[in-house]
């Protein structure tokens, strides 16, 4: 089997939209219609609480750790270590970009990011997530912590030894692919409109 023909897999695997399914089967609603109508755990947390978006939000990462920590050791190839970030790529995209809702309405990719890094560099992803946690706890912003936490992943890699230049790029194109996802909500913090964790928007 060709290394390349572990895309598709990733992609599609990515693509499954477990904030839709759970909204549908346990609340009857489409989460597009509720909340900020983003299909991420988030919004699933401020529409349908912690209960549902706990399981939504370890799906989602495991839709990027599977892929990247899965495939290559199934697949045989001479890099293991670019087509693991390769797919795990491929799931993110599918994550924000799912085929199953034409190319429209996923999430932002960081529950997806963060099971790929834990594949790919269980330490840093564990400093990149104690970031993310810190700035949840002081500001009660996700999206400000996602950003941060993406922002400070390429020096964050690079304590990694042997440092992988492979990684940092993946690094840096995270930390880029994040803040783009997250353009809508750094214009709401601009102006002071963003909303906080514990917020809830009802939905049921």
């Amino acid at each position: 089997m060709h290394p390349a023909l572990g895309l598709p897999i990733s992609y599609l695997v990515g693509s499954i939209p477990a904030a839709l399914i759970a909204g549908k089967l346990l609340r009857g609603i489409d989460l597009r219609e509720h909340g900020s109508g983003n299909l991420g755990a988030t919004n699933v947390l401020r529409t349908l609480g912690p209960a549902v978006a706990a399981p939504v939000l370890a799906f989602d990462a495991m839709k990027g750790f599977l892929p990247a920590f899965v495939l290559p050791l199934a697949i045989p190839s001479s890099r293991p270590d670019v087509w693991a970030i390769t797919y795990g790529i491929a799931a993110i995209v599918g994550h924000v970009r799912p085929i199953f809702l034409l190319g429209r309405g996923g999430g932002k990719g960081v529950a997806t990011t963060a099971g790929v890094m834990a594949a790919l560099a269980p330490v840093q992803f564990v400093i990149a997530f104690a970031i993310f946690a810190i700035v949840v706890a002081v500001t009660r912003y996700v999206s400000l912590a996602s950003i941060v936490a993406a922002a400070t992943l390429p020096f964050v890699l690079l304590l990694r030894r042997p440092a992988s230049p492979v990684l940092i790029a993946f690094g840096v194109f995270i930390a880029g692919f994040v803040i783009w996802t997250h353009r809508s909500n750094i214009a709401r913090l601009v102006r002071g409109e963003e909303s906080r964790l514990g917020h809830r928007t009802g939905g049921t």
